[in-house]
């Protein structure tokens, strides 16, 4: 039974495995309850669309109408329990004591009522009928012998003789009718489960694989966004960069040809412009990308960040290894960032950065001993834009800092593959 998940592959199976399993019973009940269900509903609908259209004038009809979808809601959570007759699964959704404790609280389902009012008006009738001829008469075929030899038996118009044709009526017409009549039930039931899984299921599956989507393009972006970064590093540390160093040198070695005057201040001026230029251009080239990360990993990086804070930085990093590029990035800025707003914002005496992996998980937190008071979306922060690269990479930024301090600037990323 276990190779046979749900009805539809039952059918596929081929007949012997098909009759030898349950599905074809549960196609019958599935059928079979189709009736009595889509008779009650066609009832009470009916009856309620009918007073309320009747007392539409007074307050009370509206009311009335206004209890259709949670009518049909209960249609539908009976449905959703009836599916495993033939999927071997319910459809996930809200349960009939959840739908009558919620009552009218639920936002109106178009899907169900068109669902509900299907069943009570198309449904029922053709499973009643198919039921009739496809289930009552090979039944009656088989059991020929035995009804012919107590009374007169005649089945669609043919009248069966008691002996030798009741017997060719249950062997050569009964048994090929009950295979056939099994394939019937199945096949409708399992098309009568997907129309109604069609209506009823939320897609949480559809929803989940949007989801994957979603994230694998969000995943994407941050490596587009990186590598776009490496290139704008590697652009400006092999290009520009160089051309300054050039530029230092050439200026110099003026300073040693040009003679004592106006001319040799100027030519100095130049030279001290130009390292404060090359130095700013090393910040900027360290913030877009910090070549250390690249070449020795996130450690040394926040070796150095921590290096060049103004507030003293203690710094406890335990990694066993390298880690994804985007990840150690991400960490990298996390850092950056962190150390940048106690810097110019905390009023610390120290800070403390920590980071270990846990399961799967870099974890990394940022610590100080200021006056607190940070927030990941304030004004012009730049650990909003952090919060959202570590959501894209599936992991999480959280910040603490009460009035008062201390500050924790926390991330937890996942690091495996």
């Amino acid at each position: 039974m276990s190779s046979l998940p749900d009805a539809w592959t039952a059918v596929r199976s081929g007949p012997w495995r098909l009759l030898g399993s349950r599905w074809p019973w549960g196609a019958l009940g599935y059928l079979a309850s189709s009736v009595p269900v889509g008779l009650v509903a066609l009832v009470v609908l009916s009856t309620t669309v009918l007073l309320g259209v009747l007392t539409a004038v007074l307050v009370v009809g509206l009311l009335v109408l206004a209890s259709v979808p949670m009518l049909a809601g209960l249609v539908a959570a009976v449905e959703r329990h009836r599916l495993r007759l033939v999927q071997g699964r319910s459809v996930t959704g809200p349960s009939l004591r959840e739908r009558l404790r919620a009552g009218r609280r639920l936002p109106v389902s178009w899907a169900e009522i068109g669902y509900a009012a299907l069943l009570a008006l198309v449904l029922w009738p053709i499973d009643l009928l198919v039921l009739l001829f496809g289930a009552a008469v090979p039944v009656l075929l088989l059991l020929a012998p035995w009804l012919a030899s107590v009374d007169t038996f005649e089945v669609l118009g043919w009248r069966v003789d008691p002996g030798a044709e009741a017997w060719v009526a249950a062997l050569a017409v009964g048994l090929p009718a009950t295979v056939l009549a099994a394939y019937l039930l199945t096949v409708l039931a399992v098309a009568q489960a997907a129309l109604a899984r069609l209506l009823l299921d939320p897609r949480e599956a559809e929803l989940t694989r949007a989801v994957a989507d979603l994230r694998r393009s969000r995943v994407d972006l941050v490596d587009a966004f990186e590598t776009e970064r490496r290139r704008i590093e590697r652009d400006l540390h092999d290009g520009v960069q160089q051309r300054l160093v050039a530029l230092t040198m050439t200026l110099g070695r003026a300073e040693l040809d040009v003679p004592d005057g106006p001319g040799l201040g100027a030519v100095r001026q130049a030279h001290r412009q130009a390292e404060q230029a090359l130095e700013d251009l090393r910040g900027t080239v360290r913030g877009i990308h910090p070549r250390v990360l690249v070449d020795h990993g996130l450690a040394a990086a926040v070796h150095e960040v921590a290096d060049r804070s103004p507030v003293p930085v203690s710094v406890d990093v335990r990694l066993d290894g390298r880690l994804p590029g985007p990840v150690e990035a991400a960490a990298y800025f996390v850092v950056s960032e962190a150390l940048t707003n106690v810097a110019r914002h905390s009023g610390a005496r120290q800070a403390q950065v920590h980071a270990w992996r846990r399961s799967g998980s870099l974890v990394l937190s940022v610590v100080d001993d200021g006056v607190g008071g940070a927030v990941v979306d304030g004004a012009g922060s730049g650990l909003r834009g952090l919060a959202l690269r570590l959501e894209a990479l599936g992991g999480d930024l959280q910040v603490t800092s009460p009035p008062g301090g201390p500050t924790q600037v926390r991330m937890e990323c996942p690091c495996d593959g």
